[in-house]
């Protein structure tokens, strides 16, 4: 950790001073482009590698940040560090409204919108009179600081690379925070992070804008660093090629940005000279090169290049700092006894099946219900209706006195309701203390500007202290710096569990959590949640494993075919006929 702490220091000192050692002009031009896709590619990394957005047309908004600056400056004689605000400012504008539009799309609905748009800003551009149409604009003014010109190549390097670092350093510190832990957290399905209380739209919407900002600004960089701007650097071929950089890099790292940056410019110039030698024509041809080296990539190390660079970089640990740390604070818990959840005759129809049918309980504070069936009975679906992931056909769910049906899962989770998943959901690239911090969400504030300026750190330590608190409760706290994919199915399933008791639920849903366990994997749970019932949690068990709950919970409603069986203690449901039947089978 203290080389790393080194090491990013050393590598933004030594970038910075390279404009005054006696490279050649020709380094430093390259390394003013490197710096400015470098800067785009981060937007896509952000976007794409983290949030699963796949967008072909930064390049558009790259478009918006030069032509805005190149405008105002040419034709009002704005300054041009006005104009990057105006650019900024219509970037997001343009953002906000394109990502309302095709942000709920899903699958190759959302790429192809991207194209869409891409083309039309481009078109747009290239069409626009005051802007000079397919010629551009000519006589864009250097940049400069007080007295100080940054005409040249060499002193726009340092205004360059001071942006693309510090970009990649606000980035590293978002990721390392709530928003970032968010934003992570949409790339394997909303279902998960709507449970824990997040607006995936929202954070989809925020990483969208932020790439489209990092473009722009780019753009502003660019627009007065060529003096001239026309519509060719911002097509739609441009965009896949920002996009090509961050794959080839490694689109899901923060510095895999600019490798594919610096590795797609300087190929693509030694191509451009070597092909046409080699096979004695001009033409595009480092584009064929470039679509098989993808291929080759993709195949060999689908991580991208920074796979590779970042072997030999130390991999940052997280200092435990929060021992001492304040604790989060919690909401009141109803007194046990109290009515907790009333289900009253919620029925699910998907067009002529009845998959839930008229199905009634209550649970109240301090007791542990299961809810039992064969498979295909219907409990998960009911566990859906309850949690607001499916809309009730009919019948209606409240909860402390609050009816829920028809809010979305975030709200409900707000009230108090946290749940684990039949198939486990998490974020496996991520630590098993930041998946369980992901379930203190509700309980922490701070945003994404508090985050890139690591103003949010104070809250974080108490966040992670609540994190290790959870995990020592169920027995983890010696995995928590493991990474979450490398678990086994028992620990995750624990680890689900720490996660939904981080948002200090007054209800614990637990759908299945037995499923797939081997037997001593179920004793640790069945003695996790034995302990959970001694602390007076109220849980709601969903489980076809009669076995495994019979000694856990005070009452029992049986489910069949999407009906409801019976309801009572163990004891009386273990008596009866028409649950065994229900399991075993009838003799005719």
């Amino acid at each position: 950790m203290k080389l790393m702490k080194f090491l990013l220091p050393a590598f933004c000192v030594a970038m910075l001073l390279v404009p005054a050692l006696p490279v050649p002009e020709f380094w430093i031009t390259q390394l003013n482009y490197i710096g400015l896709y470098a800067t785009v590619s981060l937007g896509l990394v952000l976007l794409t590698g983290v949030a699963g957005l796949t967008s072909f047309g930064q390049a558009a908004f790259v478009g918006v940040g030069a032509y805005t600056s190149a405008y105002l400056t040419t034709a009002f004689a704005l300054s041009p560090w006005l104009a990057l605000f105006v650019g900024l400012g219509l970037a997001v504008v343009v953002a906000l409204l394109l990502g309302a539009l095709t942000l709920r799309m899903s699958g190759h609905y959302l790429p192809l919108a991207t194209i869409c748009w891409g083309l039309a800003l481009n078109y747009t551009m290239a069409n626009m009179e005051f802007l000079g149409k397919y010629d551009g604009l000519l006589g864009v003014p250097a940049l400069s600081i007080g007295d100080i010109s940054l005409a040249s190549g060499r002193a726009m390097y340092v205004l360059i690379w001071i942006v693309a670092l510090g970009a990649a350093i606000a980035v590293t510190n978002l990721l390392d925070s709530r928003t970032g832990r968010a934003i992570r957290s949409l790339k394997n399905g909303t279902t998960m992070a709507e449970a824990m209380g997040i607006s995936t739209f929202q954070y989809k919407l925020l990483a969208f804008v932020l790439a489209a900002m990092l473009a722009a600004v780019s753009g502003w960089l660019f627009a007065h660093f060529q003096r001239t701007v026309n519509p060719s650097p911002f097509n739609l071929a441009k965009g896949i090629e920002f996009l090509f950089m961050a794959v080839l890099g490694g689109v899901g790292h923060v510095w895999g940005a600019f490798t594919g940056a610096a590795v797609v410019k300087l190929v693509e110039d030694q191509l451009q000279v070597l092909l046409p030698a080699l096979i004695g024509t001009s033409g595009n041809f480092e584009t064929i090169v470039f679509g098989l080296v993808l291929i080759l990539v993709l195949k060999y190390a689908p991580d991208g290049l920074w796979t590779f660079v970042k072997g030999w970089v130390p991999a940052p640990q997280r200092v435990r700092d929060w021992a001492d740390a304040a604790p989060l604070a919690a909401r009141d818990h109803p007194p046990r006894g109290e009515l907790l959840l009333d289900v009253k005759k919620v029925r699910k129809q998907f067009g002529g099946l009845v998959a839930v049918n008229d199905v009634s309980f209550t649970i109240h504070a301090g007791d542990i219900m299961g809810l039992l069936g064969p498979n295909g009975a219907g409990k998960s679906t009911t566990f859906n209706l309850v949690t607001g992931v499916l809309g009730l056909t009919s019948g209606e769910v409240v909860f402390r006195g609050h009816p829920v049906a028809g809010l979305p899962s975030r709200d409900i989770a707000k009230l108090g309701m946290s749940r684990t998943f039949q198939h486990v959901k998490m974020i496996p690239e991520m630590t098993v203390l930041e998946n369980v911090a992901l379930g203190g969400y509700l309980r922490t504030k701070s945003g994404p500007v508090q985050a890139m300026l690591k103003l949010d750190r104070d809250e974080e330590r108490r966040l992670f202290a609540e994190a290790e608190r959870q995990l020592a409760r169920i027995g983890m706290v010696d995995k928590m710096h493991e990474l979450a994919g490398n678990l086994a199915l028992g620990p995750q399933r624990l680890m689900e569990i720490a996660r939904a008791l981080c948002t200090d639920p007054s209800l614990l849903l637990l759908d299945e959590p037995a499923a797939g366990l081997r037997l001593k994997e179920k004793q640790a749970l069945a003695d996790v949640l034995r302990q959970l019932k001694a602390e007076g949690l109220s849980i709601l068990l969903v489980e076809h494993d009669m076995d495994f709950v019979m000694g856990l919970v005070d009452h029992i409603t049986v489910m069949e075919f999407g009906t409801k069986l019976m309801s009572g203690t163990p004891a009386e449901v273990q008596a009866s006929p028409e649950v065994r039947a229900a399991y075993l089978g009838t003799e005719h």
